[in-house]
């Protein structure tokens, strides 16, 4: 794959000098400031209103800034931030067992298998207990123990409880909270809302991010806006595979559109998949559930020792029980990282003691846990997530085993930003699960809620200013501009090819085809000879699908077949490049397994003198391989060392 490595560049992260500790601290009090005043005269657009997007926007409008929120959703509170189960981190150590924000930092690091900026991880742990002062300020009904104290559960990857929870539903405490704070500066006037509006290009005046092209999702019309600054915060790109866990409208068409104005797409192929999910059932499927990670603290994971096995599992004795993950991995059990624990369960399933109809699934087994702390405990602690489980698959978990199986959840990689968070376009700053910064090539779990708004709430607020700092005499920023003007059109010529290409087939008809190819060649394991045919077979379903996918419908209208069929457009588009990513890695890491590169024992093999970077992709044109710039990965406070949690 030489053509993707010819006159690679060397990318700055601009991370400060200085110790690892104070990095953050002492930035914070060099950069520049905007004084009130100046901040009224100067406007941001957030897309996007997950935690990162809410939180920012939220923020921003606090601190005086003219604030613009666009969301696809009839409200913010719809953001997928909402689907959110098992908790989010912070280093508090309030379980007294030895946590710190450096071992917080360091598990990050480890568990990303050393692919993530040593600097942001830092600062990510560093600011992680302000964000549980934060939310409890705000509200958010934390569990809490019988003392009154905050609660906290394990997470994979960990030896510690660090995760602060609200029963499984999390996310959708934590997004409401962040949704107050916005609703509150929506009703004061510093924040302008416009929901069912789908951005689908940003505007570049001169270099810099000056504003997006946005369709009203309800009626159809393009509409300008512009701003001194852009700041996308529109979650991951799992959809990708079809199949998901991820909310059906999830989509990278922002991230996207960003890229291929100049934006550099990092680390694509980091995508991760989540070891406890519902199992595929049939064809007729068209998302997948999650059952929360934190299910894995009481529950047991196991197999049957006896290939094929047909009995139910209640009739499966004890000594004829695989309990794999506990065998394999001693010190950490049940809570292995997700890569490790999904590759474990592939690996069962691939050698014929898979359990179920589809014998593509594994068990999560209760019974230790209610036989030790009673069925109301278990019922308190996961209760909806139980309640959840039934209504989907008829089976009673408090006495049958959950069958459970690996599925796509979230995708590490994301646009490159600097320690600042902007990207390589000036005046693009990319939040949450849309950048790739903090979590390498492997997610740790409950680590999403803690980027999205440690970011939001107290990582941009700070070094947005001294960006905006130069803008303080600018003016308003025209939308009657050349520029905007080419981005409108654009934007209106492909919707209009969109639906009168006369074509016969549907866009689901194309997802689920490039859906398959990502999953069997770019899923949980990858190899140079399927990729290079996954590359050969997403071009080609990109050109069949410009010239025969059919959308019903007109423009001018609520059309979600068109809004589908554009997001299609740049899932496929992406496909490609995740490829010649995971090609162009020749070592496993974290969620990216290539076959070739594999421990004795089945585990990943980095290849640090020649992979201990970011791979940041230019974008060059539908059809042609991407051009690599590298961004080296130093670490001055850790060791990398071969990954083990046995």
């Amino acid at each position: 794959m030489s053509e993707f490595r010819e006159k690679t560049s060397i990318v700055d992260a601009k991370v400060p000098e200085g110790p690892l500790a104070n990095k953050w601290s002492e930035h914070k009090n060099h950069v520049r400031l905007v004084s009130p005043g100046n901040k009224r005269r100067i406007d941001v657009i957030v897309v996007g209103t997950g935690l990162a997007g809410a939180s920012a926007a939220a923020s921003l409008a606090e601190m005086g800034y003219n604030v613009k929120s666009f969301c696809f959703q009839d409200s913010p509170r719809r953001a997928h931030s909402i689907a959110a189960q098992g908790g989010i981190n912070a280093a508090k150590n309030y379980q007294n067992d030895g946590d710190s924000t450096y071992r917080l930092f360091y598990d990050t690091i480890k568990g990303g298998d050393y692919r993530s900026r040593e600097a942001n991880v830092y600062r990510l742990a560093e600011v992680s207990a302000s964000i549980i002062d934060q939310c409890v300020a705000q509200g958010v009904p934390f569990a809490r123990d019988y003392g009154g104290l905050l609660d906290n559960r394990s997470f994979g990857g960990v030896q510690v409880s660090r995760t602060f929870y609200a029963r499984g539903q999390t996310g959708q405490q934590l997004l409401l909270g962040a949704y107050s704070a916005m609703s509150r500066m929506i009703a004061k006037g510093g924040i302008k809302m416009y929901n069912r509006h789908e951005m689908l290009d940003v505007v570049l005046v001169d270099g810099k991010a000056r504003g997006i092209i946005a369709r009203n999702l309800q009626t159809g019309e393009i509409e300008r806006h512009s701003a001194h600054a852009v700041v996308l915060a529109t979650g991951g790109y799992g959809n990708v595979f079809f199949l998901s866990t991820n909310a059906m409208g999830s989509n990278v068409t922002a991230a996207w559109k960003a890229h291929k104005k100049g934006a550099l797409f990092a680390n694509p192929c980091f995508t991760q998949i989540h070891p406890t999910c519902i199992p595929v059932s049939g064809d007729h499927q068209s998302k997948l559930t999650l059952m929360s990670e934190s299910l894995r603290n009481d529950g047991r994971i196991w197999v049957p020792k006896k290939k094929g096995d047909t009995r139910k599992p209640v009739d499966i004795p004890e000594e004829e029980r695989d309990y794999y993950l506990e065998r394999r991995y001693p010190a950490f059990g049940n809570l292995v990282p997700r890569d490790v624990a999904s590759r474990a369960a592939k690996e069962r399933c691939d050698a014929g003691y898979g359990v179920g109809a589809s014998k593509m699934a594994v068990y999560l087994d209760f019974k230790d846990a209610i036989n030790r702390m009673g069925e109301d405990v278990v019922a308190s602690k996961y209760g909806n997530l139980f309640q959840m489980y039934e209504k989907i698959t008829d089976e009673n978990p408090y006495k049958t085993p959950m069958r459970i199986y690996p599925a796509v959840h979230y995708t590490m990689g994301g646009l490159w930003v600097d320690y600042n968070l902007m990207s390589n376009v000036e005046g693009l700053f990319v939040l949450g699960e849309a950048n790739f910064s903090d979590h390498g090539a492997n997610r740790l779990g409950a680590s999403a809620l803690m980027q999205g708004l440690a970011d939001g709430y107290f990582v941009l607020p700070y070094t947005i200013g001294d960006y905006l700092a130069d803008d303080i005499r600018t003016g308003a920023i025209s939308t009657n501009s050349s520029e905007f003007d080419t981005a409108e059109r654009e934007v209106k010529d492909r919707l209009h090819q969109l639906m009168n290409n006369g074509g016969t087939k549907p866009v689901d008809y194309y997802h689920k085809k490039l859906g398959k190819i990502m999953w069997e060649q770019c899923g949980m394991s990858r190899n140079a000879e399927g990729l290079k045919q996954a590359i050969a077979d997403i071009n080609a379903i990109r050109e069949d699908f410009w010239k025969n996918v059919r959308v019903p419908g007109t423009e001018g209208e609520l059309n979600q077949e068109l809004e589908k069929a554009g997001r299609v457009a740049d899932f496929i588009e992406l496909g490609a490049l995740m490829c010649q990513d995971a090609l162009d890695r020749n070592e496993s890491c974290g969620g990216h397994f290539r076959e070739e590169f594999q421990t004795p024992e089945g585990e990943a093999l980095r290849d640090d003198d020649n992979y201990a970077y970011v791979a940041a992709w230019q974008y060059q044109g539908a059809g042609m391989p991407a051009k690599l710039h590298k961004e080296e990965l130093h670490y001055e406070n850790i060791k990398m060392v071969q990954r083990s949690y046995k």
